[in-house]
Order: structure tokens, then C-alpha cells, then sequence
């Protein structure tokens, strides 16, 4: 996986350095929503089941940098 310099910085914080590389690679390639921001990075979330939570992975134009991951209280899974 490829990192930005942004996310090895932030990632030492504590609120985010016990989120585990599978937990990103599952929200890559299985992400319950996936968005394009006008900026053109891609946001992506998927529930990871062993904290009970949404993660959501920002990756770059080339949607496969992460450039960003942090659990998203605010979303919610949209129910058809």
C-alpha cells in the first residue's frame, strides 16, 4: 500500500494508531459507498466489524494512495 506523507504524520496520533492495515485494504476493496470529491480524491467507508465502527479511507486521484483513514461517527449505512 502507498501512504502520503500526510497520512504517516497523522497516523501517529492516538485516536488513530491502532488502525490496522487490513481494516484499510477491506474498506479499499469493499466499501459499503464510495464518493468522488470535487478535488477528485476518492472517499471510501466499510464497517469494520472488531471495533464496531465505520472507517472511512481517503485515497488520491489515482485511488490507491491513502491519504487519509479515521472512523466516521457521522455516517450511516443507507438503507434501500
Amino acid at each position: 500500500m502507498k501512504y502520503t506523507q500526510y497520512f504517516i504524520h497523522t497516523r501517529k496520533r492516538s485516536d488513530r494508531n491502532y488502525i490496522k492495515d487490513e481494516w484499510i485494504e477491506q474498506v479499499i476493496n469493499n466499501p459499503v459507498r464510495s464518493e468522488i470529491q470535487s478535488d477528485g480524491r476518492i472517499k471510501k467507508w466499510a464497517k469494520i466489524e472488531d471495533a464496531g465502527k465505520y472507517l472511512r479511507v481517503i485515497l488520491l486521484e489515482d485511488g490507491e494512495t491513502v491519504h487519509n483513514a479515521f472512523f466516521d461517527r457521522k455516517f450511516r449505512e443507507e438503507v434501500s
